[in-house]
């Protein structure tokens, strides 16, 4: 059964529809807003950038220890003398976007709020303290949780002839990739929130669904992880199975609570 949409919803929804060039100027505005919490998270993360480098590094530390042919101390190289400046410029760039991610999502949800529902612009706060949350805590899972277990089955190639020599820029990149991937991964559960309270999908789907989806996140583990390692890849392929499987469960709650409020009774 179709749920009804009383009149104050459709007054409401009129209410936050914009032309096209004032839409632009929002855009314009959050894309500012947002730039400039990226610039100021920049610069601060500048300051700690070579102990933000040194943490990133434990995972590799910890891989290094496990194999005393390589000797005690983890040694990293660069192949030009401006690549540490510009390895730690990087650090500081894409640990700006972290710190500034919780400004940077609430920004991008302001510019979609005026699509919404009066009531569902209410979450717009919530929604980017949520995203920044999972963002973070996604990046954080893999370097705690996967990141050891990575390095240590890259370095089970090496052997008394065959010593790595490691590049300052190239770990930075893997590490940054893994962590981004893992982060992405956590909006999951926003996104499907987001989709059910605009009533995109249901409950229903999403279960229907399920089965596959489990399929897909093992192929999406297998694509993003940059090895062989399978248990890296069940490690980024579980949390998505649970946070899929937690996202339906809220939904449905989503859904009743939305239904309830109109006079819609449960399927």
């Amino acid at each position: 059964m179709a749920r009804p949409e009383p009149v104050a919803d459709e007054q409401d929804l009129e209410e936050g529809r914009m032309p096209f060039f004032a839409h632009l100027v929002e855009l314009r505005n959050r894309l500012r807003n947002a730039a400039i919490c990226f610039v100021l998270g920049t610069v601060v993360s500048w300051f700690f950038a070579e102990d933000i480098y040194a943490w990133l590094r434990g995972p590799l530390d910890n891989a290094w220890h496990r194999h005393p042919e390589l000797g005690a101390e983890t040694r990293m190289a660069f192949g030009s003398v401006v690549e540490p400046f510009w390895v730690y410029m990087s650090v500081a760039l894409w640990s700006g976007i972290f710190v500034a991610s919780p400004f940077i999502f609430h920004q991008l949800w302001k510019f979609i709020a005026p699509g919404l529902y009066k009531r569902e612009r209410r979450y717009a706060f919530g929604f980017a303290f949520a995203s920044a949350a999972f963002f973070i805590g996604g990046a954080l899972f893999c370097r705690y949780l996967v990141l050891d277990n990575l390095y240590g089955f890259l370095l089970d190639y090496s052997n008394e002839n065959t010593i790595p020599v490691l590049s300052l820029r190239d770990y930075f990149d893997l590490t940054k990739n893994m962590m981004l991937a893992f982060g992405g991964v956590f909006e999951l559960p926003i996104l499907i929130y987001f989709l059910a309270v605009t009533g995109i999908v249901t409950p229903r789907s999403l279960w229907r669904f399920n089965r596959w989806f489990i399929v897909l996140a093992f192929i999406i583990g297998a694509v993003l992880t940059p090895s062989p390692d399978v248990v890296s890849q069940v490690l980024m392929a579980l949390p998505m199975i649970v946070l899929y499987n937690a996202s339906i469960l809220v939904s449905f709650l989503v859904v009743r609570k939305r239904d309830k409020a109109v006079g819609v009774p449960p399927a």
